[in-house]
């Protein structure tokens, strides 16, 4: 019943899924399966919430040269990782300034494409992916690295990468009946800084719409998706914001507690 809710949702509003997307769910829809009526009937609402944010809205792009539309979406899927420290000479080099993603501050998953990006090709698209990566992994596109202690995030794209700060947290958070928690709702990114095929993008927003679960040992697992926009004519370039202004995406046990 509650499987049939969910995809019931998501046919409703039109989601253009990928079977990376309907996998990701199907593995969200069993860990929600353990949760307590209420508690799912408050995330299924969160959800219908929301869906219309445009994920539909980031189409094949139609520019030459492999580039991406001017809004495109991405899957963050699995569980996170911790990135150890390490002098930046041994750091993979992104090419980004403000994101200094091995300075142990750092976790990281794995992005997947649902639209919008230029199709795989000469290779650009193996970024992220490692041996021993199994059928799923084979079909990840790049790398996100996010502080859950900050306000940055970086994402590793084919054909180049972005550094985003968190401006505002709307998750909600609600007890999955095993002693961890999902955290429901959206979050809102300025893409401050950006290279290659993505440096247009500069001064432009990504809205997370995002079901993070904290498990009871208190890791992460992600299933978040990404809307990521081409800033407007009129917008300008955002400055970095310090870190009492940003609405970082910090999840201590204790903030997570329901």
């Amino acid at each position: 019943m509650q499987s049939k809710s969910v995809s019931r949702m998501f046919m409703i509003y039109g989601l253009n899924t990928t079977n990376i997307v309907t996998k990701t769910l199907n593995q969200s829809i069993k860990c929600l399966r353990l949760t307590k009526i209420k508690d799912f009937m408050l995330i299924s609402m969160l959800v219908v919430t929301l869906i219309p944010v445009p994920l539909q809205s980031a189409v094949p792009s139609p520019h030459p040269g492999g580039r991406p539309a001017d809004t495109f979406s991405i899957l963050l899927s699995g569980p996170y990782k911790a990135v150890p420290e390490k002098p930046i000479a041994d750091c993979p080099d992104l090419g980004l300034l403000q994101a200094n993603i091995c300075d142990g501050s750092y976790s990281t998953t794995k992005i997947f494409s649902v639209s919008g990006l230029p199709d795989e090709d000469s290779g650009r698209a193996n970024r992220g992916k490692r041996s021993g990566d199994d059928e799923r992994d084979m079909k990840r596109i790049g790398t996100f690295y996010v502080q859950f202690v900050g306000n940055h995030a970086a994402y590793d794209l084919p054909g180049g990468a972005l550094t985003m700060l968190f401006t505002a947290n709307n998750l909600v958070p609600a007890p999955d009946g095993q002693g961890g928690t999902y955290l429901v709702g959206t979050v809102d990114l300025d893409i401050v800084e950006a290279t290659g095929i993505f440096e247009s993008f500069v001064g432009g927003h990504n809205k997370m719409v995002d079901i993070l679960h904290q498990l009871a040992d208190g890791t992460f697992v992600e299933h978040c998706f990404c809307v990521i926009s081409r800033p407007q004519q009129s917008a300008a370039i955002t400055p970095q914001a310090s870190q009492g202004e940003t609405g970082d995406r910090r999840f201590d046990r204790k903030d997570a507690t329901v």
